[in-house]
C-alpha cells in the first residue's frame, strides 16, 4: 500500500500575497513538491474549504479584521503544524503601520478625505454594511491569536527557504537556516 502524502493548506490574511508568490517562485521544484505533498485548502489549487485534517498549514499575513481571526483559528483547528510565513504574519508587517493611528482617523482618511476618494463619496459615508468584517482595534501578528509552531522570516521569504522548510518537515530532517536564505538585503 502506498504511503499517504502529507497534506498542506495555505492562506493569505492581511498582506500583499507576496509570500504565496514566493511559494510559486520555487519554480520547477514545485513539481517535486507536488509529488511529496497534497495541497488542500489553498489559493494554489483554489480549494476554498478544508476537506480533511492537514499536516501543515502555512499562513501569510496578519490579522486586521474579524474574518482574518476566524480564518487563522480555523487553520489552527485543522492543521497539526502551523507556520507563520513572512513578516506580516510574524510581526504584523506593513499592515501594522496603522497601529499607532486611531481607527476612526484611518477610516476618515481612506473613505472621506483621501486623494483617491475626493468627489466619490459626497455624503461622507463610512462603510457600514453588516457583511463587512469588523476591523480590529489594531493589527495582530498570528502568534498573538493562536499557537504558531514555526516561523519563516522574510518579506517575502525566499523560495529556497520555503522549499527547504517544507522538505525538512515532510522528511523529518532538521531545518537549517543559513544566512543566505533568511537575509533581508
Amino acid at each position: 500500500m502506498e504511503k499517504k502524502k502529507p497534506i498542506v493548506a495555505t492562506t493569505s490574511l492581511a498582506g500583499c500575497f507576496g509570500c504565496h508568490m514566493s511559494i510559486l517562485d520555487i519554480d520547477e521544484r514545485i513539481l517535486s513538491l507536488i509529488d511529496l505533498v497534497e495541497f488542500n485548502k489553498s489559493p494554489i489549487n483554489d480549494i476554498k474549504k478544508f476537506t480533511e485534517y492537514c499536516d501543515i498549514g502555512i499562513i501569510e499575513g496578519s490579522c486586521c479584521n474579524s474574518e482574518n481571526v476566524y480564518t487563522l483559528k480555523e487553520f489552527r483547528k485543522n492543521c497539526r503544524v502551523l507556520i507563520s510565513l513572512g513578516e506580516c504574519s510574524i510581526m504584523g508587517g506593513i499592515p501594522s503601520m496603522r497601529n499607532g493611528i486611531p481607527i476612526r482617523e484611518c477610516f476618515e482618511e481612506a473613505y472621506m478625505h483621501g486623494p483617491s476618494v475626493k468627489g466619490h463619496n459626497p455624503e461622507m459615508v463610512l462603510p457600514n454594511d453588516p457583511e463587512l468584517p469588523m476591523i480590529l482595534d489594531r493589527v495582530y501578528p498570528c502568534h498573538e491569536i493562536v499557537k504558531i509552531d514555526y516561523y519563516l522570516p522574510g518579506c517575502p521569504p525566499r523560495a529556497d527557504l520555503i522549499y527547504d522548510a517544507l522538505a525538512a518537515l515532510i522528511s523529518g530532517n532538521e531545518l537549517k537556516l543559513p544566512y543566505e536564505v533568511v537575509k533581508y538585503d
